[in-house]
């Protein structure tokens, strides 16, 4: 199969377009015919993604992207509800290879079907990042109608469900955005918007009951004092790993699969309460150039790879 690949510990810059072999689903899993998956540049950053679950090297080649959307295959041992030719979108193991292939291999538990309102490109973006925003914000904050919640970097791939999610709970949803992205953030369904690039965000807000961080460094540090006294925190920003802060530490999580999560989004995606935005699409032997376009940032929305047919779309 056709694959985007790393061959040593690097960068982006290292990506080779090639030929590995086609993986095989193990008890549990399925093996999907990849349509799209999307791009996350941190992911060099992520300990699974060079290393085991025991912290020993893992070996090469390594595929990456964890999320994607595409259609069953394959279905191993013990696996149920699910059927060779189902279209699908979901997540696989972080310490696997992952979606940046013709095929990959994922349980079957962390798949949902894709919503039918979306195609391909548009559903490969939603996995991570609207798991990640749910779970932040429902299951973490138990976040509440009628709340007031700050999501820091409203137009980013995290933070645009984070506002859309808070928005269909019925909080009141207030948001840091560059001066482009000011109308962008309030069609999601914000508020308030606060442009940090003019202004302070800790003087322009106060009694938040739910901060929702996607930025990390002086951002979260400030955001403490925002918070009404029975306030809380989550932090999903990579750099916050590294703190020492206990209470920065205790606010920081990472998002894990969901199937029913899952389908529950792909519900409020076909009915339009919430919406999934691509910033472009490359061809899978584009890689390089999606990672190098990721980088620069001021994105509403992913960068997604296009796999079934390699076509591009900038």
């Amino acid at each position: 199969m056709k694959a985007a690949y790393l061959t040593r510990n690097a960068g982006p810059e290292a990506l080779i377009f090639g030929d590995l072999p086609q993986p095989r689903p193990l008890r549990g899993e399925v093996l999907v015919k990849v349509h799209a998956s999307a791009v996350t540049p941190t992911e060099f950053n992520w300990s699974p993604t060079f290393k085991t679950r025991t912290g020993q090297p893992r070996p090469f080649p390594i595929v990456l992207s964890h999320e994607f959307s595409g259609v069953i295959e394959e279905v191993g041992d013990a696996v149920n509800g699910l059927r060779v030719g189902d279209t699908v979108y979901g997540m696989n193991d972080w310490f696997a290879n992952g979606a940046q292939a013709e095929y990959c291999v994922a349980p079957a538990a962390a798949l949902a079907p894709m919503p039918s309102t979306l195609d391909p490109t548009k559903a490969a973006v939603v996995p991570i990042s609207a798991l990640t925003a749910w779970q932040g914000l429902f299951e973490r904050c138990r976040l509440e109608a009628g709340e007031r919640v700050l999501v820091h970097g409203g137009a980013g791939g995290v933070g645009l469900f984070a506002v859309q999610l808070a928005h269909w709970r019925g909080a009141r949803v207030i948001t840091t955005a560059s001066t482009h992205n000011l109308g962008f953030v309030r069609s999601l369904g914000t508020d308030e918007v606060v442009d940090y690039q003019t202004t302070p965000f800790d003087r322009a807000v106060r009694d938040i009951d739910v901060v929702f961080d996607t930025v990390g460094g002086p951002t979260l540090d400030r955001s403490w004092s925002v918070l009404s006294p029975e306030g809380r925190l989550v932090t999903i920003a990579a750099q916050s790993e590294a703190l020492k802060q206990s209470r920065a530490c205790e606010a920081f999580f990472i998002v894990e699969p969901n199937q029913g999560q899952l389908a529950e989004i792909g519900r409020l995606l076909d009915s339009g309460k919430i919406r999934a935005f691509v910033e472009a699409a490359f061809g899978l032997e584009q890689a390089r150039e999606a990672y190098a376009r990721a980088k620069r940032g001021g994105m509403r929305g992913k960068i997604a790879l296009l796999v079934e047919n390699g076509t591009s779309h900038r």
